[in-house]
């Protein structure tokens, strides 16, 4: 049933609206072309909104949400860039047909997909931070104990923790030997 959504009729030959389905035919530059964004200036963005979202009112929305319809008209205007490639003897009409189409049938899709792609963007950015800033930690304690003064510090005072760890078993273990249960029930037995 949804792949009935994916596949328009025109002129009796199947066209895709769903790019995906073209993926096979695509190299990897040109997947990687269609599955990130930022690869169709703003500039044709801006110009195209109000043909995929008539409806809205950019002033209002939030960066956010900016950022997720703008991925979304980029996913539009490199689906439509690929039926042309795919399809390159339909009119100018067949074309507004398809668009209207794959507006009505493909812009929630394409919104989820837009919200994924930005969320696992987003997670990169913060997991390679995160990298860096454990890296930057281990350098950085690399760098004191590598020093002569860090080295110099370092060796009494692991043998002075060590000692007096030993020091600590040992007496732990002499009080341990002498339990006092054991000695209240041999009294109490008397």
């Amino acid at each position: 049933m949804s792949l009935q959504q994916d596949i328009i009729k025109i002129n009796g030959k199947k066209v895709f609206i769903n790019p995906f389905l073209y993926s096979r035919k695509l190299d990897e530059k040109a997947k990687r072309w269609l599955r990130e964004s930022g690869q169709i200036s703003k500039s044709i963005i801006d110009l195209n909104r109000s043909k995929f979202y008539p409806e809205l009112n950019w002033q209002i929305l939030s960066l956010n949400e900016k950022l997720l319809k703008n991925t979304t008209i980029e996913m539009f205007l490199k689906t439509i860039e690929i039926i042309k490639i795919f399809n390159p003897n339909l009119s100018a009409q067949q074309l507004s047909s398809l668009e209207k189409d794959l507006i009505y049938y493909k812009k929630s899709s394409f919104e989820k997909w837009s919200k994924k792609y930005l969320l696992k963007r987003d997670r990169l950015v913060v997991n390679e931070k995160r990298k860096l800033e454990r890296a930057k930690i281990i350098n950085n304690w690399q760098k004191w104990l590598s020093l002569k003064e860090t080295q110099k510090l370092i060796y009494p005072v692991f043998v002075i923790i060590s000692l007096s760890a030993l020091m600590g078993w040992f007496l732990g273990i002499s009080q341990n030997s002498c339990n006092p249960y054991f000695e209240s029930i041999s009294i109490n037995q008397q």
